[in-house]
């Protein structure tokens, strides 16, 4: 399936592959979009492009083929240091995420969602198409949220964005926390967990999704799912075959949680 393809073009509106800077809403989402998409005819290695990520192709994002450049990219139009581009790539946790949410529906029809650590915004996104009554994206990176509203736009969806740091407390008002890869370094995981274990312990449903990069401590998650990653190169998915949903132990309530679902992603396009 070529990128773009099964898009109404009523939804957005292309400048080289990107939303048109000149319809999007904020500002900095303006300037991102200007500074890192391609220039017509001139296709750049730094460039953010459409593409389906190959664990969610019902979903569309605008990522980096190499967020290193992108990053030195957005530094020099910025003139001073900016955090790492996480919001440009589809991480394989939160595709995972995203896949389980997907196919589970019914975990998040009707309910609140607060996506944390959104990123790009790919697990909210998720939300969004299973039926979610309101969806938060939370990221502190202002960058992720203006790549946020760009992706709720590209795939028709209308999705929150919070750019505070929640993780001093438990969820809020959300009836589900989902979190695509919150385990990345111990600190953070020392961070995310506490977070995500108080909130289950309210009663909120919590997903994680992780692939396996050690820092999910024994004990303390249960898994829901495990997928196999497609063969596909990139460096992200070298690093790992496999990628795990998780809930903080004893989990979502019995009649909210499936099975453990074990299966290889459908990449075919």
């Amino acid at each position: 399936m070529a990128l773009g393809d099964d898009i109404e073009a009523s939804i957005v509106t292309t400048y080289a592959g990107t939303p048109d800077p000149a319809t999007t809403r904020s500002p900095l989402q303006r300037r991102l979009l200007r500074s890192a998409s391609c220039a017509p005819r001139r296709p750049q290695a730094d460039a953010l492009e459409l593409r389906r990520p190959p664990m969610v192709p019902e979903i569309v994002l605008l990522l980096a083929d190499d967020p290193m450049l992108l990053w030195a990219r957005l530094e020099a139009e910025a003139r001073t240091h900016l955090p790492a581009p996480y919001w440009a790539t589809a991480w394989s946790g939160g595709q995972a995420v995203a896949r389980y949410v997907l196919d589970h529906p019914g975990l998040v029809a009707g309910r609140r969602v607060v996506d944390l650590a959104a990123g790009s915004g790919l697990v909210a996104v998720a939300a969004a198409l299973a039926g979610a009554s309101q969806v938060t994206a939370n990221d502190i990176d202002p960058y992720a949220i203006a790549a946020i509203e760009a992706n709720a736009t590209a795939n028709d969806v209308r999705i929150r964005a919070d750019d505070r740091d929640l993780t001093g407390g438990d969820g809020g008002d959300a009836e589900v926390l989902l979190a695509g890869d919150c385990l990345y370094t111990p600190e953070v995981a020392a961070r995310m967990l506490p977070y995500a274990e108080r909130a289950a312990a309210r009663g909120v449903t919590v997903l994680l999704g992780d692939p396996g990069r050690g820092f999910a401590p024994p004990g303390r998650l249960e898994t829901l799912a495990i997928y196999h990653l497609p063969e596909l190169g990139a460096a992200e998915y070298g690093r790992h075959d496999q990628v795990s949903v998780l809930c903080p132990t004893p989990g979502p309530r019995a009649g909210d949680r499936p099975a453990l679902a074990e299966g290889r992603p459908d990449v075919s396009g």
